[in-house]
């Protein structure tokens, strides 16, 4: 009888962390009881999306990335204001493609057809963005779920947040470490530029006001000064975009490392990590050899996952990405 007891115990206490998230905690089979097939119908959602756009990839692994680093990984860059002032209306945010907020709200409507009320807005844009990851190539990782949304969506809470692409490393290091990242992390993860675009004004500077003696930015290969020159003139539509990584900009590689090492890097803060004698042996290990990136950017994008998390009960389970319940 005693056996049977301490069986049933076990057996309980398994129940209660499969339902309740492991006491507030993220768990990669938080919802193997409420709703066993959500990464398929999200992986479903999402592949549906890329057929129609390939900016799907970038701009849903961007919009985690923005949503994570305001507020931690709770959805608040999905929030849509009717007075213009939520996350995604700050200028830091403007640029930020629509096609990674649709895939997030398209992802939402499959699973609440399946599983209502149930999964939160801020793990399916977690599941999206490793699905996007292996769409383009990338390594597929286990996700850990859990998260529940947040609260609060402000676009004053934005400005002072997010990298600036003319950060050097230690302003580069000193955000990251806000959220428990290391400086190997912030290199791993800077590798998601190899997907995706800028726009020209973002790094004109280094073009045609580095400095007043140096006009262009003496740490940017020359031919590919010219390239973007031709690309970038003066005065250019600001709206036109550069592909962040000039080899192969649609798929997920180590090239964006391969091409810091050739001056290549489009922000001074791509380019940096490569002429900071601090992080250079990093870009070049991760040039070298694609298994170490892998493996790395696998790692840090589980951290990056778990910043500033609302779990148990925080936050609400938004029955609409775009709007609080009440």
């Amino acid at each position: 009888m005693g056996r049977w007891r301490g069986c049933f115990y076990v057996l309980m206490v398994s129940i209660i962390v499969i339902l309740g998230g492991a006491e507030g905690k993220l768990a990669e089979k938080f919802y193997g009881i409420t709703c066993p097939n959500v990464e398929l119908i999200v992986q479903q959602a999402v592949s549906t999306k890329f057929s129609q756009t390939f900016v799907t990839i970038p701009a849903t692994l961007r919009l985690f990335f923005h949503d994570c680093f305001v507020e931690g990984c709770d959805a608040s860059i999905m929030i849509a204001s009717p007075n213009g002032d939520a996350e995604k209306d700050s200028s830091d945010n403007l640029s930020l493609a629509g096609d990674g907020f649709d895939t997030v709200v398209k992802a939402k409507q499959a699973v609440e057809a399946m599983c209502p009320g149930v999964v939160s807005c801020a793990d399916i844009l977690a599941i999206a963005t490793r699905d996007v990851v292996v769409l383009a190539g990338g390594p597929s990782y286990n996700i850990e779920l859990g998260r529940r949304d947040g609260l609060i969506s402000k676009a004053s809470r934005v400005a002072g947040n997010l990298p600036e692409p003319d950060f050097n490393l230690i302003q580069l290091n000193t955000m990251f470490a806000k959220h428990n990242l290391s400086q190997f992390d912030m290199i791993a993860l800077s590798g998601a530029h190899t997907l995706g675009f800028s726009h020209c004004d973002r790094f004109a500077n280094r073009l045609y006001s580095f400095t007043p003696s140096k006009p262009v930015d003496p740490s940017l290969d020359q031919e590919y000064a010219k390239q973007l020159m031709q690309m970038c003139p003066q005065n250019v539509d600001p709206s036109i975009a550069i592909n962040m990584d000039p080899v192969t900009p649609r798929t997920f590689d180590n090239e964006y490392y391969k091409s810091l090492v050739g001056g290549k890097g489009l922000f001074t803060s791509d380019q940096v990590l490569f002429t900071d004698k601090a992080s250079e042996g990093t870009v070049s290990d991760f040039a070298n050899n694609a298994f170490d990136f892998n493996g790395a950017f696998v790692t840090a994008m589980r951290k990056l996952g778990r910043v500033g998390v609302k779990t148990g009960n925080q936050g609400e389970i938004r029955l609409d990405c775009t709007r609080f319940n009440s």
